[in-house]
């Protein structure tokens, strides 16, 4: 295993697929190479066509960005504030309690 770079833990509830890649040419029947990051250097970079899916983009996860509203940071996170609690209820376990909070977040509608 010496010099393999994994990409993510293999855990079931990981994200099966990372990003989105360009792809720069077809390599053989049935192999692909795409562009990578500089993060991802270490990783080969021709992909056999079933480990890579079709992205097909979708009109309603567009985000409508309103620089008014939201102020976004140079890596695209943005910080959000709470308006008020909805809820509050104790969740007992055997041996402990576990207090849950349900928020209204200002960026979310009721």
């Amino acid at each position: 295993m010496k010099g393999v770079v994994r990409i993510r833990k293999a855990n079931k509830l990981n994200p099966r697929y990372i990003e989105l890649f360009e792809i720069i040419e077809r390599v053989g029947a049935v192999a692909y190479r795409l562009v990578l990051p500089p993060q991802l250097s270490g990783i080969h970079d021709v992909f056999y066509v079933s480990m890579l899916r079709k992205c097909i983009s979708d009109p309603f996860r567009v985000f409508q960005f309103e620089p008014s509203v939201l102020e976004l940071r140079s890596d695209l996170s943005y910080k959000e504030k709470s308006m008020k609690i909805l809820a509050k209820d104790v969740k007992r376990l055997r041996n402990k309690e576990i207090l849950m909070i349900k928020v209204l977040w200002n960026n979310q509608v009721e």
